[in-house]
């Protein structure tokens, strides 16, 4: 059927013919249906702008002029917030019947659904105020016959409105003659041919068994379509054959629905009964949704679907790979009873104790928080090494032996620099190339300040610094076999006579000698004052970043705990 006075189209259209209406200056064309036009005119004598329906010339046959006056008539008389007001039933110049109403301007819930631009609370009000509006047509005689989304206008203030009359059956009255092109898109309600009065996944069985003796119950049944909708984010019947799954099966809300709230699901339910005496009237739909929004709780059926997910909760925990829907069925039963000690105790112990076999999702989550811990402890790598070109100078200052030696050191610390840089940059670790470049390193500076000076808290810092790698920590022999190495190695080979040696010990004293740098005078003293000093800035950098991240993580947690335990608190608070 045609959507004339529900399209609050904004696009300028030219009328399809001169229009000449005492009284109305004409205005642009905004709508168009089968039936024929919505146009916007403006009644100078009030000084206000309504909306003009008038029927087509293709479209003038005594069945369509029937059905249009009907319309008008029965718009007429439902004097509802909910639904258009008619102000004048009249005829052009042309002897083409017109009516005006009110101009409407807002979007309708077919739109906001597809666009899923509001939230369901507002919704759930807007279809509260279109059963009202249907309630009463219902207590005039009036069935609507086609409700949908297309057919529910929300206004820009809050306003709803029930639209489309054009199909509407007065009870008492017989039932108006209507053409091939009564039956509408299942998906935005324009018109197509056809034999059937209504919207297909909106009709009840009984309508599209025979429109002409439905009742109420039609009308409640699309409502409790409209409501599935809003509650699933999908048709309660599917686009595709929307009449075959009408007729062919009895209509239930599917566990998606009921996850929201048991009293909608039962609402649901009540409203699409295939047996139309089974359904509520539209006004005890209309309270049933109002009292949800209320807070209005079935209690003991809360408490039975609670102890129902509870136990599917229990089942889930003992597999492994099911933790999370697990948290998920506990967490659904707490909110269902919040006064359930078994419920809170059961998501206390999910959130508080960490599983022995990790679920799939949750090691990928911590393999990714990993990753982030460990390009953070690269990044303070690459800083650290900087300090090395720091000390350079005075390296150079106190005279170099070997210089071929120290231009390799440097080299070699540039290339380990540059590797952190990278490895920042692409968001990538590599925790066993870090380890192996790190042990070379070691190597080298005992060549260059013997195994005693600089090497052991260069070891240890770097061991403070790959510690915070994951894949290292996992592999413990190796990480603590490289640094041995790394350490002993050279004093092993200056013991066997292989290297030169850096230490000697003559009397009481320990001697120690740099087979690449003459080591003399101030120049050695501040090498070595501002070696320590270097060492001891990475330590503390490194130290606070430690404690930092260990702090923040246990505050973290602390918060995690509070949170979780006032809301619990708060969730058994609530009756």
């Amino acid at each position: 059927m045609d959507r004339d006075d529900t399209i609050p189209d904004t696009r300028p259209h030219t009328p399809t013919a001169p229009l000449s209406l005492r009284g109305y200056r004409v205005g642009e064309v905004i709508g168009k249906g089968g039936m024929g036009e919505v146009l916007l005119v403006r009644d100078p004598e009030i000084g206000r702008d309504v909306a003009l329906k008038r029927m087509a010339d293709d479209a003038a046959t005594p069945e369509a002029l029937e059905r249009f006056l009907r319309e008008a008539r029965i718009q007429a008389r439902l004097e509802h917030p909910a639904i258009v007001p008619v102000h004048e039933l009249g005829r052009d110049a042309e002897g083409r019947p017109y009516f005006t109403m009110k101009r409407l301007t807002g979007t309708t819930l077919y739109d906001v659904l597809r666009t899923g631009e509001r939230a369901l609370q507002p919704l759930l009000r807007a279809l509260v105020d279109a059963c009202l509006a249907i309630g009463f047509a219902h207590t005039r005689g009036v069935v609507h016959r086609d409700l949908k989304p297309a057919n529910i206008m929300l206004g820009d203030f809050g306003e709803v409105y029930v639209l489309d009359w054009g199909l509407a059956r007065v009870v008492s009255e017989p039932d108006a003659p209507h053409s091939s092109d009564d039956i509408a898109s299942h998906d935005s309600g324009a018109t197509q041919a056809g034999a059937l009065l209504g919207t297909p996944g909106y009709m009840p069985p009984e309508q599209i068994r025979d429109a002409t003796s439905v009742g109420p119950p039609a009308d409640v049944y699309a409502l409790g379509c409209i409501l599935f909708e809003l509650l699933a984010g999908e048709p309660v019947h599917a686009r595709d054959d929307a009449i075959a799954s009408t007729v062919a099966r009895p209509t239930r809300a599917p566990a998606s629905v009921r996850a929201v709230a048991p009293e909608l699901d039962a609402a649901c339910v009540a409203a699409l009964a295939e047996d139309p005496a089974a359904r509520p009237t539209a006004r005890a739909l209309a309270d049933r949704i109002q009292h949800y929004l209320d807070g209005d709780r079935d209690v003991e059926r809360r408490r039975a679907l609670a102890a129902e997910e509870l136990a599917r909760a229990r089942a889930a925990l003992a597999d492994p790979a099911r933790r999370g829907e697990a948290s998920r069925l506990a967490g659904h039963a707490l909110a269902l009873d919040p006064d359930s000690r078994d419920a809170a105790a059961l998501v206390t112990q999910l959130i508080v104790q960490p599983p022995q076999i990790m679920p799939g999702e949750l090691a990928h989550r911590l393999v990714r928080f990993d990753r982030v811990l460990s390009l953070r402890s690269v990044g303070l790598a690459r800083v650290s090494l900087l300090g090395v070109f720091v000390i350079a100078p005075l390296v150079l200052w106190s005279g170099v032996a070997d210089r071929l030696g120290v231009l390799v050191l440097l080299t070699y610390v540039a290339i380990m620099i540059a590797v952190a840089d990278y490895l920042v940059r692409r968001q990538r670790t590599a925790d066993v190339l870090a380890l192996a470049l790190n042990t070379v390193m070691v190597v080298m500076l005992s060549r260059l300040f013997g195994s005693f000076i600089f090497v052991p808290p260069m070891v240890c810092l770097i061991a403070w610094g790959l510690g915070q790698q994951a894949a290292l920590l996992d592999r413990r022999w190796l990480f603590g076999t490289a640094l041995f190495a790394g350490y002993l190695v050279p004093l092993v080979l200056e013991w066997a006579g292989v290297f030169q040696q850096t230490v000697a010990i003559a009397g009481d004293r320990v001697v120690i000698t740099s087979p690449m740098l003459h080591v003399s005078g101030t120049a050695a003293y501040a090498l070595l004052v501002g070696g320590n000093l270097m060492m001891i800035v990475v330590a503390v950098v490194f130290g606070q970043e430690v404690a930092t991240t260990r702090r923040r993580a246990q505050h973290v947690l602390e918060m995690q705990a509070w949170h979780l335990e006032k809301m619990v608190q708060g969730l058994q608070s609530t009756k």
